[in-house]
Formats: structure tokens, sequence, C-alpha cells
């Protein structure tokens, strides 16, 4: 039985005012071809969001003949890409072809120049991200994964808008089963002939009544093993409490309260749904580099009493005790603060600060409602997961009762000078690492990641594992704090994503594609959520939009032995084990 289909609730405030950021980047340099929204009124393909997985999307339609508008409501190009996330999760290596390896090709060359190495020797740099000899280079700075998406969208020759958001309660105004123009919160109209979702919340898709899940599945949704909730499973990757930490205000007196972001025991079985959401973060770009540190700012409302949980924890270190919750207690885990987030393996110097260990940078529990949000409410959640994470670092370096064994080293650190200038050097995009997801024409599940079904359409090639960071933060029956949702599921090898997850239904919409907010189950999206697919699969959405457009028909029509075929031309890899063609010359 499918779950329940859901449609978008707004009530949208105000517009962004980005207008002058058209003449910002022109200043920087930055030579897309940028039009104003007045000029911008219609093309064949539009695509909204400006996502990595938008940007590539964009660029495949354009280098296919067709016009291309790409709409980005904020500021800012690359998503994640760019916004922090530059260490790439990748999986299997290899996997990873088309526009995405191009991608990872142009970092590659920027770093093979003397000059881009401003705050260390080029061969000093050591990472396991970074190979020499190799053609490509997986990880990267912000702010250079930024320039790279503007060059191939200029390259391209698309039209790009900025601080156009939708009209989250009457934006997709459709004939039929068709869209045939969206509607922005400033009154400006965009028509096209097909349109591509490649927001990481799936707003268009929504607003086009197209169904939707939130949350977890039931595991007996699709038959799967790891969905639903799962607070047996989280002892994997330092995501859990390895020693018991008390979580009551005053230390064993549940009548006293429990201590900020700790709820009661989970409600539901063993593998039953809900609509709760893996916790989200900010990837932190961190610099140790003196004349390139800013200070970590000490946020409005700051109150120490959020981060007592997290202080008990880390004054609980060596006690010896055993942890009677969990018959398999993880013990493996960063020394000190519980989390790495100032490990080197940026270039120049610089993080990629992920949220690690039982608490970490993860809001856990802030982004309840975030999907289904209006803007105000969205916005309210990333302030708030703003104020968690600059409150927990202030706490940690500055709070005296934190051990000066953890709060010294930390003093060598700030934020990167040279990223997000604009946005106070914090990053300008929020980890959103599931919001809504597709119910398509196929949905993906457990079964398409652990191979034991194979599909014949694949549109790219999916290889992390099933990774799904903590769901909620509750008491055990012992009276500890445990932590609920984290999974970590191997994939034995890289599996075909099909082309039918990225369409919606025919019934429903026949002129849309979503490469994001795909069509799969909270198992299998945690395997298919990261940057290098998103890139692969707008790739594979922006060839099809091309192909319906040509040929007038429906996303539900396209011949897939001409889409495949193009693709493969284009550099994807679509199979595993790959043909002896797209092995050569590859890690």
């Amino acid at each position: 039985m499918l779950p329940e289909p859901r449609r978008g609730k707004a009530d949208p405030r105000r517009a962004l005012k980005y207008r002058w950021v058209l003449l910002l980047w022109g200043l920087l340099g930055w030579n897309t071809t940028f039009c104003s929204a007045e000029e911008a009124v219609s093309a064949q393909v539009v695509v909204y969001g400006g996502s990595s997985a938008g940007v590539i999307a964009a660029v495949q339609a354009a280098r296919m003949g067709r016009r291309v508008l790409l709409i980005e409501p904020g500021r800012h190009l690359g998503g994640l890409s760019s916004g922090g996330l530059g260490a790439t999760d990748f999986g299997r290596r290899e996997s990873i072809g088309g526009l995405a390896r191009e991608f990872y090709r142009r970092v590659k060359r920027h770093y093979d120049e003397p000059s881009a190495w401003v705050h260390e020797k080029r061969e000093s740099y050591r990472s396991q991200g970074h190979d020499p000899q190799d053609e490509v280079m997986w990880y990267f700075e912000p702010h250079v994964a930024e320039k790279i998406f503007h060059d191939l969208l200029r390259e391209a020759g698309v039209r790009v808008v900025f601080g156009e958001r939708l009209d989250l309660k009457r934006g997709a105004r459709r004939s039929g089963s068709q869209i045939q123009s969206i509607l922005m919160e400033s009154g400006r109209e965009y028509r096209g002939d097909v349109f591509i979702d490649a927001t990481y919340e799936g707003d268009l898709m929504a607003c086009a009544g197209v169904s939707y899940h939130i949350g977890r599945e039931a595991n007996a949704v699709y038959g799967e093993t790891l969905n639903g909730l799962q607070s047996k499973r989280v002892v994997h990757g330092g995501h859990q409490f390895s020693r018991p930490v008390d979580p009551y205000v005053l230390p064993g007196d549940p009548r006293s309260g429990l201590l900020f972001g700790v709820t009661p025991a989970p409600v539901g079985q063993e593998g039953s749904g809900d609509a709760q959401l893996q916790a989200y973060c900010f990837r932190l770009c961190l610099t140790d580099v003196p004349s390139n540190r800013v200070p970590f700012p000490k946020p409005e409302g700051y109150d120490p009493a959020r981060y007592e949980l997290l202080l008990r924890y880390l004054l609980s270190e060596g006690t010896g005790r055993q942890f009677p919750d969990h018959p398999n207690p993880n013990p493996v885990e960063n020394p000190g603060l519980g989390y790495d987030p100032f490990t080197v393996i940026m270039p120049n110097r610089k993080t990629d600060s992920n949220s690690k260990g039982a608490i970490s940078f993860n809001f856990v529990g802030g982004n309840s409602g975030y999907p289904d949000g209006d803007y105000a409410a969205r916005e309210r959640m990333i302030e708030e997961h703003e104020r968690w994470q600059k409150g927990l670092l202030w706490f940690l370096q500055n709070e005296p009762r934190v051990p000066s064994r953890f709060r010294e080293p930390l003093r060598h650190w700030g934020l990167a000078k040279d990223e997000f200038a604009d946005h106070g050097h914090w990053p300008h995009q929020l980890y959103v690492r599931e919001a809504r997801r597709m119910i398509g024409e196929v949905v993906m599940t457990e079964a398409d990641c652990t191979g034991t079904r194979r599909l014949e359409d694949s549109v790219g090639l999916g290889s992390y594992g099933i990774d799904s960071h903590t769901v909620q933060r509750y008491v055990s029956e012992g009276g500890w704090a445990l932590n609920e949702g984290g999974l970590g599921g191997g994939v034995p090898q890289p599996y075909g994503i099909s082309y039918r997850a990225l369409i919606p239904k025919r019934e429903q919409c026949e002129n849309l594609l979503v490469p994001v907010c795909c069509s799969a189950s909270h198992v299998a999206y945690g395997s298919i959520r990261m940057e290098p697919v998103y890139m692969i699969l707008g790739q594979s959405a922006g060839a099809a939009a091309a192909l319906a457009v040509e040929s007038g028909g429906a996303v539900q029509e396209v011949d897939y032995a001409r889409l495949r075929d193009g693709l493969v031309k284009g550099g994807q890899r679509l199979v595993w084990p790959l043909p002896s063609s797209a092995r050569q010359g590859q890690p």
C-alpha cells in the first residue's frame, strides 16, 4: 500500500530583494548570460532551482540546442556543492561520468594552476580526495565550485534569473495534465514546454499536484528492512552515544524535565512509519590560517543551557561505565569532542565540517515541518539551525565548564574569510538532507540499492551506502539519552537509477522532471541523495527534457533507447560493471 500522497501548503510573504545581484555578478567578472525577469518570460526548458542538479540539467538541455531558462530563488548557484559540501560523497568514484565528471575535471584543472594555492603549497596538500596523477579532483573550496557552475552556464548560453521565488499557493498554472507556466511571488510568470524541479524541497512538484511523501515509510510498504522507526540500529559511525548520559534537568529526577533537544521515548514499533526527518545542518568551511580566519561569532539569543547534554557527554569520557541499553555499543569515536569538525581535507587549509558523533552540528528535531512549510517558517528553521551551530562552537570555545583539553584546540580555528563573504562567512545553503520525495512511475527502494532488483531503464548510477542521520533524541528505558534513526547500510555495487523515478505518474503531470526530490523510499534516498548523483540525474533530466521538446510529447513518452544512447555518448555511466570504454583511464 502506497503512503498517503501529500500536497503542499503555503502562506507566501515577501519576495526576495536580490535584483542587485545581477550587477554584482558582472562586477565580479562572472560572465554567465543573465537576463532580467521581464526578458526571460518563456523558454523551451525551464529549470527551477539552481542546485548542482539544476545547473547541470540546464547545461545539458542547452547543449542539445534547446532554449533554457534557469530560475534560482536565492543569490547563489550550486546548492550544497558550492555551499560547503566540498568533500564529495562518491561511493565508487568510477561510477561518476558525464557532466558530473566534467565538473570534477574542471576542479582538477583549477588546482593544477599554482595561483590556486593561496594558503598552502600545492605539493604539501595531502588528501584522500586528491591524486595529482588523476584527471579529476573530488575535494574543493566552495567559491571554486560556484565559479565552475557559472562558467558551465555561460559557455552553454543558459539564461539565469536570480531572486524569484515560486508562489507556493498558485505557482503551477496547468492545462489538464501539463504545466503551462509558473508564477513567482513577484507576480512574474515564466512559460515553458518542459519544466524541471531541481530544488531540495520539491516546491514545483508539490505546486503541480504531484504525489509525494515526507518522512519514513513503514518497512511493510515496499518490503524493506531499514525503513521506519530504527532505535536498535543506531550503533554505527559514531552517531550514537557510547556512554550513558543523564537526560534530565536535575540528574536522576524525571520530574525536573528533559534537557534541550531530548524528547520522551519514541512512539511506534520498530519499522513503523512516521513523518519525521533525518536532521539537517550547515557544512562549515573552517580554517586555522590566521590571516584567513574569522572568529566564531556569538549568536543572538545564545543560551548555554542548550548544550548541557553535550557537556555531560564530554565530562563522562573515560568513566569506564558500561552502556546498558545496547548489546553492541560503538566504542570507536573520535577522542575529545565526540566529533571531528576540524580535519583539514580541503585545499588551502580548509575543512568541510559535517556533523559527526552523538551530539554535533546536526540540529536534531529542528526541521519538523520544513518541507511543507511556507517561506517564513523555513526561514525561522534555518535561523534556528544557524543559531544552534554557532552557539555550539561558541560554547565549546568559551564556556569555562568545558575542560581546557577541549576548549584550547578550538582557539586556533574560525570561519574562512574568503568564503561566503556576502553571508557573514557562513554557508548560504542549509544541508537539506531529505525533504519531499516524489511518488512517481517507479519508486526506488532498498531492493534496488542492494541489487535484488535491477531495473532496465537506468539513467545514472548510485553507489554510496544507505545513509540516514539521526531523526530524534529520546530517553531510553534505562533512563539515558539515545539517538534514533541513523542508518548505515551497505551497497554491494553501483546500481542503476530508473528514468521512471524522475517522472510523475502521467495522469498527474506530463511535462515535469524531478531529479533531486526523485521517487524513492526513505531508505533508497539515503543512498541516492549525494551531490554527484544529483548532477548525474540532472544531466539525464535535462537530456530527457530536450528530447520531449523535440518530439512534442510527454516526458513519459521519451524514447528510452534514444535517451540512453545520447547519455552514453555524453559520458554518462548507466550500467555496472562498466563497459570497457568507460573504464579506460579511470581510477
